[in-house]
């Protein structure tokens, strides 16, 4: 019987989920697929409603904004939800991402450390507020150059809502297909149109709970 519960959960599996066994899955989640229920509509598609009538029950570890695509880790029981939990909220697993920016930035490599306030605003952005925010740091470093734009290696050490985007903001550098965070330098770039935005969590390490394997994950 588990045998065949194997095989049909390979028959019918998206092929954007990269890993299972019995106490995780990781999923190359694309864009527009919603991390959690919509708070207007929860009938509208996200990860749990697309994966759980195959998989069984998930539980959420962290999030991915809908826009965003790339790497998540979810878990399939009690016990792993609470380690993967643990190891997220004390910052153990190393996550890369990639951003394709403009305007070009003035430097290869930068490492900004200013605190975030989530919800600074009237449209719900994350800001940098250095008397309320939380402390919040993101390695930059340009992986290539273009004419008018760049792509960017993205290394969170925390993970405060919306943080590439905002630290990016501060910056004077926006996201191609970001229509939230456009500083006046981004706004002011001719740059390539795009029918997305283009951030995508491309690396993501931790400790498999059960095992404690080291599992290191690209996509």
């Amino acid at each position: 019987m588990e045998a065949e519960t194997r095989a049909l959960e390979k028959t019918f599996t998206p092929d954007w989920v990269l890993f299972t066994d019995e106490n995780l899955v990781v999923v190359n989640k694309p864009a527009g697929l919603r991390s959690v229920p919509d708070g207007y509509d929860p009938s509208l598609p996200h990860l749990r409603s697309v994966l759980e009538p195959i998989l069984g029950r998930l539980w959420m570890v962290h999030r991915l904004d809908k826009e965003t695509s790339g790497l998540m880790v979810l878990a399939r029981d009690a016990d792993t939800h609470r380690e993967l939990n643990r190891q997220f909220r004390e910052h153990e697993p190393i996550k890369h991402y990639l951003a394709q920016v403009a305007p070009q930035p003035s430097w290869n490599e930068i490492s900004l450390e200013v605190p975030l306030k989530v919800n600074a605003d009237r449209d719900h952005r994350t800001r940098v507020d250095f008397e309320n925010g939380k402390p919040a740091r993101t390695d930059f470093l340009v992986r290539r150059r273009e004419e008018n734009w760049a792509e960017l290696v993205c290394t969170l050490h925390s993970g405060v809502t919306h943080q590439i985007r905002a630290h990016l903001y501060y910056l004077g550098l926006g996201i191609l297909g970001d229509p939230l965070y456009q500083p006046p330098e981004f706004k002011a770039t001719s740059k390539p149109e795009v029918d997305r935005m283009m951030l995508h969590a491309t690396e993501l390490t931790f400790t498999h709970p059960k095992t404690g394997a080291i599992m290191r994950f690209t996509a």
